[in-house]
């Protein structure tokens, strides 16, 4: 629907308005709150927006835009390949590689490196955590070429594990791209480092530029380099991705006041560091857990029919436009914010926060479920059907894409629950969720594979996600009085129910140019022209439906787009230079 191009970064906004409200009862109606997080040094240390409003509307730009390439890269890697032997040895070779990245970079990051940078930042310790952010990169240097030059020697013997299934030919194509592959984790290890430090000052709008980056990286691999070099030039084009991921967040971190200083001995007795190192174990290995998941998938893909694995990935990256929108924005937005109230004991502001950005996700993931179960095979055609990427292909895509369509409402909750504890400095509890869920997806495979075949590995992959969401929420639950459960509840119902009545008109809509021979199904023009204005019809209901009804979520999306609609030059003028932090 059209509620994607609403910036999902709107979280920020969502947040302060959230404790600044005077008939919030966790707000208690004074603005003390507020006072201590958006104007403490944490922000004013830096260059970053003076209206976060005003910020998270550029940034979710450059978020959609990421997206939007995200699905060009996918349609330029479907119709030049196919389905086929070459992209499922393409997606099997991120897997070492990516494994190698997650556990040692988002595993400090996201549990660890944040939450003690930003608490040095707050005690007025910038000194120690420049520290800490040199300490870090050393050690992660240091590590990841060990690890990599290591895997790459003996790739060969590592890639029979993980594609069993491959054939002489997929063998030595996955060996090489994963040898070249190599190279992203340290690229893209510098890279998660500095993103981690501007987070922590705020400065949301270079670290969302990064992925278009990445994005224009793997384009310029798919139409220039396998035309110089062959399929190989995927591989390439990776690297090159991961290395203007990276450098496009340098200028920004450098002029937080950044240097880098090369000293692995003081980074190895640095308290901080041995601190993070500490809290980002649990964290790691919750990871591995998921990254478990992923090997999963493709040792058991690997087994199935030539590019099973690739319509996997293309049916979770379709998927994760939503999810990467609202889901993982919306957590990423939150969590400096999240640790900021938990350091502070705020226990009531923390679960304002918490809810009102729980209520904003739902709010805008149930219905886009809806739309993508309903248009699934529209949506797949669109975007994918071109080129080598046969019919065959597309049913299969949009099969899975379907099943994903019912978890993804807890796929897009898991990262907002999950870093609410590790605001909470509590990285163990998610470890031992994300643990029973990936045992309940094997349990799955096992059983589903021999009978839905590569259907099998996608009903496992959303009954698991469902029950960690839900495992998460219940034990959060139990940590605080509320959080805020009749809203959350309230919201949900009323945000279904408008959901439901889209769903109708996107029906009847997609049924009726059909009915009628109002368009050409067997065209591009005329598939595209049938998924718009069934998305049409479907977002003008779900709108009055949602008036009817009185959700919160659309009025405050409505009136801050307003805003931003009749405030255009205010904002451009008051923001670009002071968010990007170059």
């Amino acid at each position: 629907m059209v509620l994607t191009l609403e910036p999902a970064l709107d979280s920020i906004r969502v947040i302060r308005r959230t404790v600044l409200a005077s008939g919030s009862p966790a707000s208690g109606g004074n603005n003390f709150v507020i006072k201590k997080i958006f104007s403490h040094s944490l922000i004013t240390n830096s260059v970053p927006s003076r209206s976060v409003a005003s910020a998270a509307f550029i940034i979710t730009l450059a978020g959609l835009a990421s997206r939007l390439l995200g699905l060009l890269r996918d349609r330029f890697l479907a119709s030049t390949f196919g389905a086929g032997s070459v992209l499922d040895a393409y997606y099997a070779a991120f897997r070492v590689p990516d494994l190698i990245y997650n556990l040692l970079i988002m595993g400090a990051l996201s549990a660890a490196f944040i939450p003690v940078f930003t608490a040095l930042l707050s005690q007025d310790s910038e000194k120690e955590a420049w520290k800490l952010a040199n300490g870090i990169i050393n050690i992660a240097l240091a590590v990841i070429f060990g690890l990599s030059a290591i895997l790459a020697v003996f790739a060969p013997w590592l890639m029979k594990i993980i594609t069993p299934g491959f054939d002489q030919e997929r063998m030595a194509m996955v060996v090489t791209f994963t040898r070249i592959m190599f190279l992203s984790p340290l690229l893209l290890g510098l890279s998660g480092i500095f993103g981690g430090i501007l987070t922590s000052y705020k400065k949301f709008i270079v670290y969302s530029l990064a992925p278009i980056f990445y994005n224009l990286g793997i384009i310029f691999g798919v139409l220039v380099l396998c035309r110089w070099f062959g399929p190989v030039g995927l591989a390439w084009g990776v690297v090159f991705g991961a290395l203007m991921h990276m450098l496009v967040q340098l200028p920004a971190v450098y002029h937080s006041g950044f240097n880098f200083n090369f000293n692995l001995k003081a980074a190895v007795k640095n308290y901080h560091v041995r601190k993070v190192f500490g809290l980002m174990f649990p964290r790691m290995m919750g990871i591995a857990v998921s990254q478990i998941n992923l090997l999963v998938i493709t040792i058991f893909a690997s087994l199935l029919a030539a590019g099973s694995l690739a319509i996997f990935n293309f049916a979770q990256n379709l998927q994760s436009v939503p999810l990467g929108l609202f889901g993982i924005s919306f957590s990423i937005a939150v969590f400096p914010v999240l640790s900021a109230l938990s350091a502070k004991n705020e226990r009531s502001q923390f679960v304002a926060v918490f809810s009102e950005t729980f209520r904003q996700i739902i709010f805008f993931v149930i219905p886009l479920s809806i739309a993508f179960l309903l248009l699934r095979a529209q949506i797949v055609r669109v975007v994918l059907g071109a080129g080598k990427f046969d019919w065959q292909d597309t049913i299969l895509t949009f099969q899975c894409l379907e099943i994903f369509s019912f978890s993804l409402f807890a796929q897009s909750l898991i990262p907002l629950l999950a870093r609410s504890f590790y605001a909470l400095h509590d990285t163990k509890t998610p470890f031992y969720i994300a643990l029973s869920s990936e045992a309940v997806n094997i349990l799955l495979v096992l059983s589903l594979i021999g009978r839905m075949q590569l259907l099998g590995l996608a009903v496992a992959f959303s009954v698991s996600s469902i029950f960690q969401m839900f495992l998460l929420l219940f034990i959060l639950r139990s940590r605080f009085d509320s959080l805020d459960d009749s809203r959350i509840i309230a919201a949900t119902f009323k945000i279904s129910f408008a959901s439901l009545a889209a769903g109708v008109a996107i029906q009847l809509a997609k049924s009726s140019l059909v009915r009628f021979k109002l368009v050409d199904m067997e065209t591009f023009m005329g598939v595209f022209t049938q998924l718009s204005a069934a998305l049409v019809l479907g977002m003008i209901t779900f709108i009055i439906f949602s008036y009817i009804l009185k959700i919160e979520e659309f009025f405050n999306f409505k009136n801050s787009l307003s805003k931003r609609l009749f405030k255009t030059k205010q904002v451009i003028a008051e923001d670009t230079s002071d968010v990007s932090g170059i």
